[in-house]
């Protein structure tokens, strides 16, 4: 069965308040376990997008953090995450759980969801028997139609439920906007490296205090730059506010705040002071901003404060201790003065044109055919796998997978990683090359 599609694919949004299940039913719909799952509330922060299948029809499958009922802000929390779903899906799967039945988060989100434009399919979840399912009947009164029973955790009715999702989809998807507005920008860095100094040097006004003592900004506010002739919103890192009974002190919440600002936005301009090593924390933030696939811009900070000697030693170091992010776009800057701001933008927008580019599948597998013919993947066990066919699923950030008769050393991996840079470029944008193992007919595994 033919599943090649072109243009946009169908969004499909899961949402719901926390612990419902939702990571579950991801899970379940993919086939895999791509989303974190554990038995704790609030695990998913983000909109995680993942590409699914059923029954020949591709869709874009979004994940989405849950509503919880105990945030400061309840209303706006809620009206956030369901305005999200309504404003870019198209078909919206509500999760309740219906062991607890419907709670008074479950109903102000069912009224944001009756006002939706566009379908609605309720899920009543951890209905894992029949006995259960009286559990379910109990959710008519969302007003969003009929429960609809399903075990993410066994399977049960999981096909039914793809079925219901898949009739509901419309013919073609509505046009995606990504939300909207300017392009997300999250300005990240260890403290006291500048990132204050260069957003009010941006921003062409005092809008963040800035003092040499390191962490300064607590509470820094969303502000929109305009940077080479576009506008810029660098996301505001200070939503994050929890009330943490064992706190370890300002660093740790720098962290939660960095790792928000990080999973807000859609590239990160990572700042590294030229004057001091580049450190762990340096290393921290960007593994934080790699993990969460974005695309990431470094910019050296205080460049102008440089001898020949700190220049030579800094290169070296760059060399050595960020060799993993060579492909990462970089620009020397120095805030204070104003020297190669202005160079930010073209950064910018090279990382973000890498971050969803999407190569042809027919373009792909000639490339991918050709390496391999004159470096195979090396032997294991005696046997040599074979590489079948490779495609590309996603976009924001690319991820490959290759189909292989065998697993592929992480060696392989990397080459065909560096070998696909060389070809398609991706700078300032990382990459994911995954193998998924066809070791026979209707079996297959993920390395």
């Amino acid at each position: 069965m033919s599943v090649e599609q072109t243009g946009p694919l169908p969004v499909v949004a899961i949402v719901g308040r926390p612990n419902v299940g939702k990571s579950t039913l991801v899970n379940r719909i993919l086939g895999r376990r791509a989303a974190v799952v554990q038995d704790t509330p609030g695990v998913t922060r983000d909109r995680i997008a993942y590409e699914a299948l059923w029954n020949g029809k591709r869709f874009t499958l979004v994940d989405t953090g849950g509503w919880d009922p105990k945030a400061a802000g309840l209303g706006a929390s809620i009206t956030r995450q369901a305005e999200y779903a309504m404003n870019t899906a198209d078909v919206i799967v509500f999760v309740v759980d219906s062991s607890v039945g419907a709670t008074d988060t479950d109903l102000a989100a069912a009224r944001i969801l009756r006002r939706a434009d566009r379908p609605v399919v309720l899920v009543a979840n951890k209905v894992d028997d029949e006995r259960s399912e009286a559990n379910a009947a109990e959710l008519w009164s969302l007003g969003l139609g009929e429960p609809n029973p399903v075990s993410a955790l066994h399977g049960r009715n999981s096909g039914d439920l793809l079925d219901l999702i898949l009739d509901a989809m419309p013919e073609a998807p509505r046009e995606q906007e990504e939300e909207g507005g300017p392009r997300r920008v999250a300005l990240v860095g260890r403290p006291n490296v500048g990132k204050s100094s260069l957003l009010n040097r941006l921003a062409k006004d005092e809008r963040s205090v800035v003092d040499s003592v390191a962490g300064t900004t607590v509470d820094p506010v969303d502000s929109i730059v305009t940077l080479g002739g576009e506008e810029w919103r660098f996301v505001d890192t200070a939503g994050l506010r929890r009330k943490v009974s064992t706190a370890s002190g300002t660093e740790y919440y720098a962290s939660l705040r960095t790792e928000a600002a990080i999973q807000a936005a859609e590239v990160a301009i990572v700042l590294l002071a030229a004057d001091e090593v580049i450190s762990e924390q340096d290393q921290r933030v960007i593994t934080q901003v790699i993990e969460a696939g974005r695309a990431l811009v470094l910019a050296i900070n205080k460049w102008d404060t440089l001898d020949e000697d700190r220049h030579f030693q800094l290169e070296k170091e760059v060399e050595r201790d960020l060799s993993r992010v060579k492909w990462a776009s970089r620009v020397n800057i120095s805030a204070k003065t104003g020297r190669g701001v202005d160079k930010l933008a073209q950064h910018l927008r090279a990382a973000l044109a890498s971050w969803e580019t999407r190569v042809p599948t027919a373009e792909l597998n000639t490339y991918v055919r050709q390496l391999v013919q004159e470096t195979p993947p090396p032997a294991r066990g005696g046997r040599a796998p074979r590489i079948k066919y490779v495609t590309q699923a996603d976009v924001r950030p690319p991820r490959f997978v290759v189909f292989s008769t065998g697993f592929l050393e992480a060696g392989y991996r990397r080459f065909l990683e560096r070998k696909l840079r060389e070809r398609y470029g991706f700078d300032g944008s990382p990459i994911v090359v995954s193998v998924k193992v066809q070791s026979g007919r209707g079996s297959d595994k993920k390395s």
